[in-house]
C-alpha cells in the first residue's frame, strides 16, 4: 500500500470543503507542511481551535497532521519565533512534520457541512427541510463558462464559424454542445487603400446584413475559440469581443442556511431541544420564548453579519453562537428572535462528523477528535 501524504488529506478535505466557497477573508487549506510529506500512521487530529493543550495531545498521540476548523494562522504574518503561541505553535509542529489544514468558512458553506448540520439540529427527528437554501448565495463555484466571445458574421457563414468554434470548445453548457444565441443586423465599414474586404468594396462605405454570435468558452480553451473564430471567419479583420462571466450565484451553497419546519412550534421548545443536542446546560433567546416559529435560520459561530438576511428570508429564529448586543436588539426589530448557543458550542459538535467524512474521503489512516478542544469559557455559579 503507497504512503499517503499531507496533498492527499488536503485533496480529500477540499472535496468536502472546497476552499473556492471560503470567505474572502478567510485563510483556508494548507497552511504549514511539505505537501510530501507522510501522514500515518499517526493520526489525523481534528480540533476546533490548535490550542498548546490540542499541541500536546496531538504531539502525545504521533499525529501526523492537525486540521483546526479555526486557521491558526489567520491575519497576515510578518514573522514566526517562539515569542507568541501561534509562533511558538507553528515551529513545533514544523519541527514534527505535523501538517495543518484548515476548512473554516469553506466547510460551513458546502453542501453537509457545519451550516446544513446546524440547521438540521433545530428540527424535530427526521425533519425534512425541503425549502433549505443558504442565507447568501456562493458566488464561488459558478459556470466553468468564464467567458462569453461574441463575434458578427455574415450570414452566409455564420453556421461554418459557429461550428469552427464549437470544435475548438466554445458552446458548452452542462451536458449540451454547440449551444449560440444569434440576432439578426446590420455591420458597416470603411475599408482603407490597403485593405482587401471579402465583402464590397474599399474606398466605400458598406452596409452588410450580418448576425452577431455569442457562445461561452472556458478560460483554458479561450485562445483556441478566438483562433477558431479567426480561421473561419470570412473577414480579413472580424470583430470579436470578449466577455468575462460572473460566477452565478448558488443558493445551494454559501453562508449560512434558512428553511422551514414542516409544522411552527414554540421558540422555547425549538431552543430548549437544541441546547441537548448541543451539549449545552442551557441558551440565550432574544425574544419572546413563547413565539411560534415556522422558519429558521443559521449560522454557525459568530452569525451577527448575516441577521440581516435572515429576518429579510422571513426567519422567525435565527440561531448562531454568538451576537453583539446591538445586533441582538436589530434583530428583534426586524421580527426575528435570536438564540445564542455559544460560539464554539454551534461548531464542536460537527467535528465527529468531520472526522468520519475524512475517513470516507480516502483518508487511510486514524483520524481523531481532539478531547483538549474545549471552548475557553466557564460557567461560575452565584453566591
Amino acid at each position: 500500500m503507497s504512503t499517503q501524504t499531507l496533498a492527499d488529506l488536503a485533496e480529500a478535505l477540499a472535496r468536502i470543503a472546497p476552499p473556492a466557497l471560503a470567505e474572502d477573508w478567510d485563510n483556508v487549506g494548507l497552511l504549514l507542511g511539505d505537501p510530501s510529506w507522510a501522514i500515518g500512521p499517526g493520526p489525523v487530529v481534528v480540533a476546533i481551535d490548535l490550542t498548546r493543550a490540542v499541541m500536546g495531545e496531538a504531539i502525545a498521540a504521533k499525529a501526523s497532521a492537525i486540521v483546526a476548523y479555526h486557521p491558526p494562522l489567520f491575519t497576515p504574518t510578518k514573522r514566526i519565533t517562539s515569542n507568541d503561541r501561534a509562533g511558538t505553535t507553528v515551529l513545533e509542529c514544523a519541527a514534527r512534520k505535523i501538517g495543518i489544514i484548515s476548512p473554516h468558512t469553506a466547510l460551513d458553506a458546502a453542501p453537509g457541512g457545519l451550516a446544513d448540520w446546524l440547521l438540521d439540529q433545530c428540527g424535530p427527528s427526521g425533519a425534512a427541510w425541503t425549502d433549505r437554501q443558504a442565507l447568501t448565495a456562493s458566488r464561488s463555484a459558478g459556470s466553468a463558462a468564464g467567458f462569453k466571445v461574441v463575434t458578427f458574421v455574415p450570414l452566409a457563414q455564420v453556421d461554418a464559424v459557429a461550428d469552427a468554434m464549437a470544435r475548438a470548445g466554445a458552446g458548452v453548457i452542462g451536458q449540451y454542445t454547440h449551444c449560440s444565441y444569434r440576432v439578426d443586423g446590420t455591420g458597416t465599414f470603411f475599408g482603407g487603400e490597403e485593405t482587401n474586404p471579402a465583402v464590397g468594396s474599399k474606398g466605400e462605405l458598406e452596409h452588410v446584413g450580418e448576425m452577431r454570435l455569442e457562445m461561452v468558452s472556458t478560460g483554458r480553451a479561450l485562445a483556441d475559440v478566438v483562433a477558431a473564430l479567426r480561421a473561419a471567419h470570412p473577414y480579413e479583420e472580424p470583430a470579436f469581443d470578449v466577455y468575462a462571466l460572473a460566477p452565478k450565484p448558488d443558493r445551494s451553497i454559501g453562508a449560512g442556511r434558512i428553511g422551514s419546519l414542516g409544522a411552527p412550534e414554540p421558540a422555547r421548545n425549538l431552543v430548549a431541544r437544541l441546547a441537548m443536542r448541543l451539549g449545552v446546560a442551557s441558551m440565550q433567546l432574544a425574544g419572546d420564548p413563547n413565539v411560534m416559529v415556522r422558519r429558521v435560520a443559521v449560522c454557525p459561530g459568530s452569525g451577527g453579519s448575516l441577521a440581516e438576511a435572515a429576518a429579510a428570508g422571513g426567519a422567525d429564529l435565527f440561531v448562531t453562537g454568538e451576537m453583539s448586543h446591538h445586533g441582538q436588539l436589530a434583530s428583534l426589530e426586524r421580527g426575528c428572535a435570536v438564540a445564542l448557543a455559544g460560539h464554539t458550542e454551534t461548531e464542536r459538535p460537527y467535528m465527529p462528523v468531520l472526522a468520519q467524512r475524512i475517513l470516507k474521503a480516502g483518508v487511510m489512516c486514524e483520524v481523531i477528535v481532539a478531547k483538549q478542544d474545549r471552548t475557553p469559557l466557564t460557567s461560575v455559579p452565584a453566591r
